[in-house]
């Protein structure tokens, strides 16, 4: 939604910040994969190739409020693609927001405004 107003190094740090996310359950699910590709479309990188980098070398990349914000709002997103909010995910998400320094509240309204645009998403589909 928002990986357009990422900058540069920004976009290829997101990506491999979404990579680790997505694997780090030991599989990629199917969800997981198609918004892989659309955060890759959106940002113009469909040629990039994953490095692995390190979870803390790829955080320091984002120094602003804006980017972080969108950065846990996207990773939300991935996070509940596919229904499941495993544990390595959940202290993965709790170790972002304390390097990033959002507070409980905040989180907290990333996260129910992800779980309510998945919900809008799932039942626009069964509106007849």
């Amino acid at each position: 939604m928002f990986l357009a107003e990422l900058q540069p190094e920004e976009r290829k740090a997101f990506l491999e910040l979404a990579a680790l996310i997505a694997k780090i359950d030991g599989k990629i699910s199917i969800f997981e994969n198609s918004v892989l590709i659309r955060y890759q479309k959106e940002m113009g990188l469909e040629d990039y190739k994953i490095k692995g980098l390190e979870i803390g070398e790829i955080l320091k990349v984002f120094k602003n409020e804006r980017s972080k914000n969108i950065v846990l709002t996207e990773l939300l997103q991935l996070i509940y693609s596919d229904g499941v909010f495993h544990d390595q995910e959940s202290e993965t998400i709790q170790f972002i927001k304390s390097y990033f320094g959002f507070d409980s509240n905040e989180y907290g309204s990333f996260k129910d405004w992800i779980v309510k645009i998945k919900e809008l998403t799932v039942s626009k589909g069964t509106l007849k």
